[in-house]
């Protein structure tokens, strides 16, 4: 079976099978694809003709071209992933991903908002709201959402007005994997997006929009418009690291943390599958906990 055609028949299998996202399968695909480019470097074309060392010749290439460890575990996902579909379908004997290693990744503590800063942000942002300027009035809402409630920004652009339950103070949030998820939110929130949908929104939208948060032109907001807002607002606050709207994602589940939240109440909450994936949060929190106990105890 050539190596290409088996690609393209995996990704659509597990399109199906698991109901991966776009990006997820695109992803996916593009790797394999690199590792059908390297193999016909050696002019090799068959599925038949990979094995644990061409694979791992392939990894060696990959991180000798500069990339980064998280790339490379991305690949080393993808390939077993394919390789054990093919086993399984018949298409080969042995697994030659079994044996595959995936390369550690760096870890790098996300950037967190103090709550002074984040005080600071939303005093601002709710100032200019009172001017009842409707992109104002619709940025305090995007913040404070996003912090209450912890979304990621694509499930923040997909919202649209069914989603919402004002009453009970959730919203239905469709994430990674097109996997759906009811996460609550605050007073603050619902009283700056009740007035955002009764105040501003009547001014940018066009007829018939379901959309929640909409652009200048009347149109579902994009992920990269809410991404230059939100880089916009933090990039004055003082902290290092990305100041995309990941930050406030952070920063909730660093502060339900800090505040006792439990650890997995907090990975239902962000919609991560996997508990490790939260446990990130509790390395900020202890990071945090050891520098203000080296500022504040006299023997420290």
């Amino acid at each position: 079976m050539e190596l290409s055609a088996a690609v393209e028949q995996f990704v659509s299998s597990v399109q199906l099978e698991r109901g991966l996202g776009a990006a997820t399968a695109k992803s996916y695909r593009s790797d394999l694809l690199n590792l059908v480019d390297f193999m016909a470097e050696s002019k090799l074309s068959r599925l038949e003709d990979l094995d644990l060392e061409r694979l791992r010749d392939w990894l060696w290439s990959g991180s000798t071209g500069g990339l980064a460890k998280s790339t490379l575990a991305r690949r080393t996902a993808a390939v077993r992933s394919f390789t054990a579909w093919a086993r399984r379908s018949h298409y080969i004997e042995q697994d030659p991903g079994l044996r595959l290693k995936t390369p550690k990744t760096d870890q790098h503590l996300p950037r967190v908002l103090s709550r002074g800063q984040i005080e600071e942000l939303l005093s601002g942002l709710g100032h200019l709201a009172d001017t009842g300027d409707p992109i104002a009035v619709r940025n305090l809402a995007i913040v404070e959402l996003l912090y209450a409630s912890a979304l990621r920004v694509a499930e923040l652009a997909a919202l649209d007005l069914s989603d919402f339950d004002f009453d009970r103070m959730t919203v239905r949030v469709t994430g990674k994997g097109s996997k759906q998820r009811v996460v609550p939110f605050g007073v603050p929130a619902r009283r700056a997006i009740e007035n955002y949908l009764t105040a501003a929104r009547p001014a940018l939208t066009t007829a018939g929009s379901e959309a929640v948060f909409l652009g200048t032109r009347g149109q579902r907001i994009g992920t990269r418009s809410i991404y230059q807002v939100i880089a916009e607002l933090l990039v004055e606050l003082p902290g290092s690291g990305p100041n995309g709207p990941h930050a406030l994602r952070h920063t909730a589940a660093t502060h339900l943390l800090d505040g006792g939240a439990d650890l997995r109440a907090v990975q239902e909450l962000l919609g991560h599958s996997s508990l490790g994936t939260t446990q990130i949060y509790t390395h900020v929190s202890a990071e945090r906990l050891k520098e203000s106990y080296r500022l504040a105890h006299p023997r420290a």
